[in-house]
């Protein structure tokens, strides 16, 4: 029996999350399927321009797991960038590295990536921060922890 896949830890979820090709009808095209870890796998590699490594450790996967999530996205992107697909983000087994924070004296909320050192409210600068957030995941302040799996 194969191991359960662990959920990859993301620091990105795109606000558009659904691409066609100019000119063609929707109700005409194939759709290709990107999980959210595949686009971040893309991210961390050609946009931040981390080595493989870096990536895989901010992932929290091995480095052969990163290889093979990044050539997935790879195949898939190059699959609709020739073949005239649509792109569809969507997906996947990720965990979110955000957490949601709220300051007990001025009631300022705002999100945090995790692995930023930070101490205080960005707007009234007290240390006296809540993680509120549904979807929080922060090890330095709480608990919480939710995994999104399709």
């Amino acid at each position: 029996m194969p191991r359960p896949i662990k959920p990859r830890r993301i620091s990105f979820v795109p606000e558009d999350t659904y691409f066609i090709p100019l000119g063609k009808p929707q109700c005409l095209l194939e759709e290709v399927q990107i999980k959210v870890e595949e686009l971040e796998a893309m991210r961390l590699k050609d946009i931040e321009n981390l080595s493989q490594e870096e990536c895989a450790e901010k992932m929290q996967v091995s480095r052969q797991t990163f290889q093979l999530i990044i050539d997935a996205a790879r195949r898939k992107m190059a699959e609709a960038l020739t073949g005239g697909k649509a792109i569809r983000i969507q997906g996947g087994n990720y965990t979110l590295n955000i957490c949601r924070f709220k300051c007990r004296v001025c009631g300022q909320e705002f999100n945090e990536i995790y692995e930023k050192e930070f101490n205080s409210c960005p707007k009234c600068q007290d240390s006296r921060l809540d993680c509120v957030g549904k979807d929080a995941f922060c090890p330095k302040r709480c608990r919480k922890k939710n995994s999104h799996e399709d």
